[in-house]
């Protein structure tokens, strides 16, 4: 609800411009974002790279912020990658080091907003230190009702489908049933977002146009939002913009308009 904002957005700003035309009643249930660009924008000012991984933090807390204000079902930031193990050794621990420290410094407020916090993705090769403070977050948002935070740590999106499969094949065998019974819906219980809401908008930062081998399953039907904006610039105003753009497209999942809009109004 807009009064959630009112303790934090200004009178005339652009968030609160943003804010009076976000549809209230067709919000995304759930937001994914590739959280792109820190590289970048450390280089354009003469610093090294991490320096980007670190200015990026605010904007993760801008974006959770901002979407447990609006009332999204779940949020998915795009932490680390599968691929990601390939950078400097040293770049990944520090990486791991501010996830580490966001998770401390962040937790309690992230518990008061009443969020539920976890992760997707193979976590259990992650450093025993990072599983720890990842299970006492877990734990301790576990029984929150709101908007669930989920990051996605030493994740891919074809490793995703690959662990899916595995599982659903292993859950026939068990049953005694034949590989023929495997369908969609089997593989898709055993997805890492089993029990998030479908994905319905995917924002990229940094304006490059490609998911990056993220969300791949979900985003079949995904709405794709880009903006040039590089992550450590991302604010409120831009996950606001991209909500709004969101809200103006019409969703077929592969039917005619003139369909849609009959469901829609039925």
């Amino acid at each position: 609800m807009l009064s959630d904002f009112t303790d934090v957005v200004r009178q005339g700003s652009p968030d609160q411009k943003l804010l009076a035309v976000v549809d209230w009643d067709r919000l995304p249930k759930h937001v994914a974002i590739i959280m792109d660009g820190n590289g970048r924008w450390a280089a354009s000012r003469g610093q090294p790279r991490i320096a980007g991984h670190r200015a990026g933090v605010d904007a993760v807390r801008a974006s959770v912020d901002t979407g447990a204000r609006l009332g999204l079902g779940a949020l998915t930031l795009y932490a680390f990658s599968t691929e990601n193990w390939k950078r400097p050794r040293y770049e990944v621990e520090a990486l791991m080091r501010m996830l580490r420290k966001y998770l401390r410094i962040e937790l309690d407020e992230i518990d008061r907003q009443n969020i539920r916090f976890q992760t997707i993705g193979r976590t259990s090769a992650l450093a025993p230190r990072v599983q720890d403070e990842i299970a006492r977050a877990s734990e301790k948002t576990a029984k929150n009702t709101g908007m669930i935070l989920s990051v996605a740590l030493n994740y891919g999106g074809r490793a995703e489908i690959v662990d899916a499969c595995r599982a659903a094949v292993t859950k026939l065998n068990h049953a005694g049933e034949s590989i023929d019974a495997l369908d969609e819906a089997a593989i898709e219980r055993e997805l890492y977002t089993h029990s998030l809401p479908d994905l319905d908008l995917l924002v990229r930062t940094s304006g490059e146009f490609r998911i990056s081998n993220f969300l791949l399953w979900q985003s079949a039907y995904a709405e794709i939002y880009v903006t040039d904006t590089l992550w450590p610039d991302f604010r409120r105003a831009q996950l606001l913009e991209a909500v709004v753009d969101y809200q103006r497209r019409t969703r077929r999942f592969g039917g005619l308009e003139l369909v849609a809009k009959r469901r829609a109004t039925s």
